[in-house]
């Protein structure tokens, strides 16, 4: 079984590396995109089994980039769970339409976003890796 691959789409940098960190103890492969066309492009690419998808970027934002996965039949089964600092029932509403799998309010609580990943995937940690379980949502 090959581990799983995560892309995080975020046009911040600095969260895309501190997702890179909170992943760093299980064994996986964590990609990152700026915006959701290049997201996008690393879905078609890389064909991650989880995208952590911010929902208000330049370029393209998460709707439009999950509008675009969900229309393409090869990818549109991509799990994803959304990222956004707009907690409106609308804005969640919205989401749940096109099909992501669950998300998290920014600033993200690490644990919580763990768990929530570890349903849609397996989180196996790293050899030598200090982790601790990954919680249960």
């Amino acid at each position: 079984m090959n581990p799983p691959t995560i892309l995080t789409v975020d046009d911040s940098r600095v969260l895309r590396l501190s997702l890179i960190e909170l992943f760093k103890p299980f064994e996986c492969r964590v990609l990152e995109a700026a915006d959701g066309a290049q997201g996008l492009a690393a879905v078609r690419e890389h064909r991650p089994d989880l995208v952590l998808l911010d929902y208000n970027m330049p370029v393209m934002d998460g709707i439009g980039m999950l509008r675009e996965l969900r229309n393409d039949p090869d990818i549109a089964r991509t799990h994803v769970i959304m990222l956004t600092g707009n907690a409106a029932p609308q804005t969640l509403a919205q989401v749940a339409r096109l099909g992501v799998r669950d998300y998290v309010i920014k600033p993200h609580d690490g644990p919580a976003l763990l768990a929530k990943a570890a349903r849609l995937l397996t989180l196996l940690p790293r050899p030598g890796a200090a982790t601790e379980p990954v919680p249960h949502a």
